[in-house]
């Protein structure tokens, strides 16, 4: 489904990708982890071509994204959906509008259409009936799932996640994981996560693969990730900062 080979970019002064190459197969529940500030972000974006590299490929379904025009690009982001980390909402817009802004946009759907995709879109979030309410009075919580049924409208092939329990309390994050493997489940998508929340990455992927010093440090499966003892991945799935003596060199 996505192929990265070789991957570099540099933001400023500041090597943000180092040479970062991996595979996800079709229907795969796949986190990407790794410190704040890492690259997690930059390397999401330029898996739906929001940024070029600077240097190697990122291929969709064969298709180089550097290489396309921007009709083209624009025909592979539509197998897209996306979760962003503050949800983005448009503030202006109530619930339907939001949820229904890309279905308005290409005007493929007639309005008893674009009603029956949204309230199933929000039904699959455990939130029907709230089209008529404005995002400001919603919960952070809801938001997300808000966020989420836009992103999942249109039945994309890829959905991508971007930090998405960041800012929520235990209950609503643990909510959120479970829409996110929901939404796997019933719609066999292709699910990528970025994220530093081990308790999520540990109900919503199936395999991990973790970015350290511009790189893919390691892949495999969620439990053999979580369980590793290497020094570098162990330290970072539990927690542990460290020693004092290393963050004075």
């Amino acid at each position: 489904m996505i192929e990265v080979r070789n991957l570099h970019k540099t933001l400023g002064t500041q090597k943000i990708l180092c040479g970062t190459s991996f595979r996800i197969e079709e229907g795969e529940a796949v986190v990407i982890i790794g410190r704040s500030g890492g690259g997690k972000s930059v390397l999401l974006k330029h898996l739906i071509g929001l940024m070029t590299p600077d240097s190697g490929q990122v291929l969709v379904k064969g298709e180089d994204l550097a290489c396309l025009n921007e009709r083209s690009l624009l025909r592979v982001r539509r197998q897209f959906g996306m979760l962003f980390q503050t949800a983005a909402l448009f503030d202006s817009l109530n619930v339907y509008e939001n949820v229904s802004f890309l279905l308005r946009r290409e005007q493929r759907h007639t309005d008893a259409e674009m009603r029956r995709l949204v309230a199933e879109a929000l039904e699959m979030v455990e939130l029907s009936g709230i089209e008529q309410k404005m995002p400001g009075e919603l919960s952070g919580g809801m938001r997300k799932r808000v966020g989420l049924a836009r992103a999942i409208i249109h039945r994309p092939a890829i959905v991508l996640y971007d930090e998405p329990t960041t800012g929520l309390d235990p209950i609503a994050a643990a909510r959120i994981d479970q829409l996110i493997r929901r939404v796997w489940g019933y719609l066999r998508v292709t699910s990528i996560a970025v994220t530093h929340d081990m308790k999520s990455a540990r109900t919503i992927s199936d395999r991990i693969l973790m970015l350290h010093d511009g790189e893919i440090y390691v892949a495999g499966p969620t439990a053999d990730i979580l369980s590793s003892t290497d020094p570098i991945v162990n330290h970072f799935v539990n927690g542990i900062a460290e020693p004092r003596s290393n963050l004075m060199n």
